[in-house]
């Protein structure tokens, strides 16, 4: 290894003034801690408090692009700037660099949360606190470590006081430590202690368990044994012999990733997984019993969350991740009026709508709503065509295609003051009524020349969608999604309860928590730990039968607003190959897990990132020229794209913020960075 010894700034003070939600996490605001906070009951609850909140410090920000590009799940959307375009590396588009990618927003907040939590590990027993509150900064910092490894490869363990001390003071002088270090030093021993010392149940709503420790132990422990075991010659930096200080082999590893997911599975405390997929991510039921750890916010205080609730512009620590992935859907038009005329593209066309009087166009007619199907529409990133062919092929049987996404958009203009008594789609000059569908993501392509995507009424739509006989609606098919349009993310969709009857506040920060680690992950672990050759008392088919049987029951059908009654587990598990392989256990991953922040992570870890993000199909979406819309309907069939992902994007660069703060010589900045990077 190269001594890559740098002027590392890192602040010993911790900003607390982004903090949970008060009935969860008592808080006191503090601009920073010094040597002596951490030796009183006191201090070690406010630095608790504080590593709680700082998860709102990357998560909920542009760092979920960072953990979702690129990927098969998401590519940039119509209307991304550089802060999507940059990371997704789609040739002839953005620039992937030190300062573009936006894993920088964990670099800066992991480190200072490292610090407090070894404060709290060093004085928590002279402040006379319990075990199990110094094992919650032992989970906190493992957490932290290991985000940072996967990210950045080894990361410095010494902050300026030595290895895994608490620092006191500005320190300049620091090292990366090789990824080994940090597993063996500093993730394995802080989470087994925490497993052995953390309760079942928490001590507040949300707080770290046993089961929690557990789950992110043999997380950690399967990471790191394909680390060791590198099957594709991924590169590692700082660069060190891929063999473990403590003699084990990477076989050794996936046992114990298998051992401690199972005894998470057989050891639930308070947690388990809930009857329906649909009842996980219902804004209504968030923090249940399925959710090991989130990223708190909070409806009842602008305060406390952090965030304006009625206008928010973005930033840290507020929730605006789901309008990344929310299209324009307000851009769909319909229209009232008989014998009405529009002009789409420059050229007129007429078409007889029936009785009603009064205006050409009824303008919008789904508008932005503070609810789960809606919400603000930021249009950054979209879920490539091969989500809804390949991924979510099978969409009768399977719920969580119908719990994952909205497909149907349904019209809310009386919530918005509207009077109309109905609105025309120009779908077979039926009228809709307010509530009703609008336009539809259809499951499957349809025979050629069954959805008419050029017909002048179609063209209406200003959003290039498609007619089609027996449905009063617009209807767009899978093969026909692009950047501009596409099905949205209902699972992390807004949830107000202070809307009364009208639209609410949807420009406000999304005051639901950003869920973070799940029960049923544990199933996946032990099954992934299995392929990978871990023995036990259940099989990798076993396990992920599990997950599947729970994925085949139905109690709603969430797109069509109504009850469904069904139950096609026996369906789901027979349909479940013989042998299970690591492409097959990506595939179920991300049918539970699609766009929560797990994708760039599951395929850096099995190695698979260049294979399955290489090459993606969408539609363009590009704007016509002079328009608001989206008229033209062959910007919006497939087109295939190519990424240009190398070996070193396996590792995120190290921030040049960090770089450019730091007094260090030119060949000391390009030795701590990782290679291939400026």
């Amino acid at each position: 290894m190269r001594n890559n010894y740098i002027k590392l700034v890192l602040v010993a003070v911790l900003c607390a003034n982004l903090v949970a939600c008060s009935d969860i996490l008592d808080e006191q605001p503090r601009s920073n801690y010094d040597p002596t906070f951490f030796t009183t009951e006191t201090g070690v609850m406010g630095g608790l408090t504080a590593m709680y909140a700082h998860l709102r410090q990357f998560y909920g920000q542009y760092y979920y692009a960072a953990c979702q590009q690129p990927t098969d799940e998401y590519t940039y959307a119509w209307s991304a700037d550089n802060n999507f375009k940059d990371i997704d590396l789609t040739e002839g588009v953005g620039n992937y660099a030190s300062n573009t990618v936006r894993s920088d927003a964990l670099w800066n907040a992991a480190f200072s949360n490292i610090n407090t939590a070894s404060g709290v590990i060093e004085n928590g027993v002279t402040a006379g606190v319990a075990d199990a509150l110094i094992a919650e900064a032992r989970f906190f910092r493992a957490f932290d470590y290991f985000q940072l490894v996967q990210n950045f490869g080894g990361v410095p363990l010494d902050l300026g006081a030595g290895e895994l001390k608490f620092n006191s003071a500005p320190n300049r002088t620091s090292v990366r430590n090789t990824v080994p270090e940090v597993y063996t030093k500093g993730i394995f021993p802080d989470l087994k202690l925490a497993v052995e010392q953390l309760p079942a149940t928490g001590r507040v709503t949300g707080g770290a368990t046993n089961t929690l420790a557990r789950l992110m132990l043999a997380k950690a422990y399967l990471t790191y044994g394909w680390w060791l075991e590198n099957p594709n010659n991924v590169p590692t930096y700082p660069e060190t012999p891929r063999t473990d200080p403590d003699g084990h082999d990477a076989a050794w590893y996936f046992q114990q990733a298998y051992d401690v997911a199972l005894a998470g599975i057989d050891n639930p405390g308070n947690f388990g997984l809930l009857d329906y997929y649909y009842d996980v991510h219902l804004g209504s039921n968030d923090r249940n019993k399925e959710v090991l750890l989130y990223a708190d916010h909070t409806e009842s205080s602008e305060q406390y969350d952090g965030a304006s609730h009625s206008y928010f512009g973005g930033g840290a620590p507020g929730n605006q991740i789901v309008w990344f992935v929310t299209w324009n859907y307000t851009l769909i038009r319909g229209g009232i009026g008989n014998n009405a005329t529009y002009s789409v593209s420059g050229q007129p066309f007429s078409h007889q709508w029936g009785t009603d009087s009064g205006h050409k166009t009824a303008g919008e007619v789904v508008k932005r709503e503070a609810a789960q199907a809606y919400g603000r529409p930021w249009s950054c990133m979209a879920p490539p065509i091969g989500v809804f062919e390949k991924t979510f092929a099978d969409k009768t049987n399977d719920s969580r295609y119908d719990g994952t996404f909205v497909t149907t958009f349904y019209s809310n203009w009386k919530k918005g003051g509207a009077t109309w008594t109905s609105v025309y789609a120009n779908a077979n000059e039926s009228a809709i009524s307010d509530e009703s569908p609008f336009l539809t993501f259809l499951d499957t392509d349809l025979p050629a020349g069954t959805v008419k995507y050029d017909a002048p009424s179609a063209q209406a739509s200003e959003v290039a969608a498609g007619i089609m006989a027996g449905r009063s609606e617009y209807v767009i098919e899978p093969s026909h999604i692009s950047r501009g349009r596409y099905p949205t993310l209902w699972k992390l969709g807004t949830y107000r309860t202070d809307n009364g009857t009208g639209l609410g506040s949807p420009n406000g920060s999304i005051t639901r928590p950003i869920n973070i680690a799940y029960f049923s992950e544990l199933y996946f672990i032990a099954a992934e730990a299995a392929v990978k050759g871990a023995t036990g008392s259940r099989s990798a088919r076993e396990l992920i039968n599990v997950i599947r049987a729970r994925a085949g029951k139905w109690r709603w059908d969430n797109n069509g607003r109504k009850e469904k009654i069904a139950d096609n587990s026996a369906a789901m598990t027979a349909a479940t190959p013989a042998n299970i392989t690591i492409d097959y256990i990506l595939a179920e991953r991300s049918r539970e897990y699609f766009g929560e922040g797990f994708r760039w992570f599951d395929l850096v870890r099995t190695q698979k990132l260049i294979e399955y993000a290489a090459n993606y199909e969408i539609g363009s979406g590009i704007n016509p020229v002079n328009t608001g819309a989206m008229t033209t309907a062959g910007n919006h069939t497939r087109q295939t794209f190519t990424r240009k992902i190398e070996m070193k994007h396996y590792l995120r660069p190290i921030p040049s913020g960090q770089l450019d703060a730091l007094e260090m010589t030119k060949e000391e900045k390009a030795a701590y960075q990782n290679p291939g990077y400026n």
